[in-house]
């Protein structure tokens, strides 16, 4: 899919948190990794992969001035609030990633794109625990187990048009308890979370179960490339991209 509109994440936060005082930077999105900032990565694969409109949705100045001439959205309160706002100055469909997911290619994007069923009013991008350890052992990821795995996101994410903002709503609630699985599971209803519970739920069952709640048709793409986990979240993730990138 060529000439898609894309969506960068890059929140600001009052003061620097730990990986970004690791790193000496205001905001991680200014972190150098190989030579680039990881925004500048982030949009380069981006555009690598056919994205013909990109938004930069962040509150820092600095983040700011360093996106342009891209378009600035503001941030707002929460990731999936941006999005929402982001969304609507945008248009769709739309991509969002984050301005932290440092290894970031574009034939990861290109694939996800093309993988994605015809049906889907959403979309969002996983690797397998397995997949995620034969590219990168050494790294620790959240996984969600389901009967057929365990699952990292990979910070890739499809909405088809303005009804995938009916997930907005339910991403917020899904983002309190995104380290705790069975709270998750519970947003499903009785059945699904007994299914969670007994393993007898399947991560496709549990995507569609979301969306069904919603009145859309959700989707999970499985990615080959277990890097797509990787994102910059703290000083080991980031020593581990520089190790993976040669800087």
């Amino acid at each position: 899919m060529s000439g898609f509109t894309a969506l960068v994440l890059a929140g600001s936060r009052d003061e620097p948190d730990a990986l970004s005082a690791y790193a000496g930077v205001s905001h991680k999105a200014l972190i150098e990794l190989a030579g680039q900032t990881l925004l500048a990565r982030v949009v380069a694969a981006l555009q690598g992969a056919g994205a013909a409109r990109i938004g930069v949705c962040t509150s820092h100045p600095q983040v700011a001035e360093a996106a342009a001439p891209l378009e600035v959205i503001p941030a707002a309160a929460t990731p999936s609030q941006s999005v929402e706002q982001a969304a609507r100055a945008l248009g769709f469909p739309l991509l969002v990633t984050t301005s932290d997911h440092a290894l970031l290619q574009p034939e990861w994007i290109a694939r996800f794109l093309a993988d994605i069923p015809a049906d889907a009013d959403i979309a969002a991008l996983l690797a397998r625990d397995d997949v995620v350890r034969a590219a990168v052992p050494d790294t620790k990821r959240t996984y969600l187990a389901f009967r057929d795995g365990r699952y990292s996101g990979c910070n890739l994410f499809y909405l088809r048009d303005a009804r995938a903002l009916a997930a907005i709503a339910l991403w917020r609630r899904v983002e309190a308890y995104r380290k705790q699985p069975w709270k998750i599971a519970a947003l499903l209803g009785p059945g699904m979370l007994l299914g969670y519970a007994f393993g007898r739920l399947t991560l496709d069952q549990a995507v569609a179960g979301l969306g069904r709640r919603i009145g859309l048709t959700a989707a999970a793409v499985r990615t080959p490339y277990g890097l797509a986990a990787v994102d910059v979240d703290k000083p080991a993730d980031l020593d581990l991209v520089r190790r993976l990138a040669g800087g």
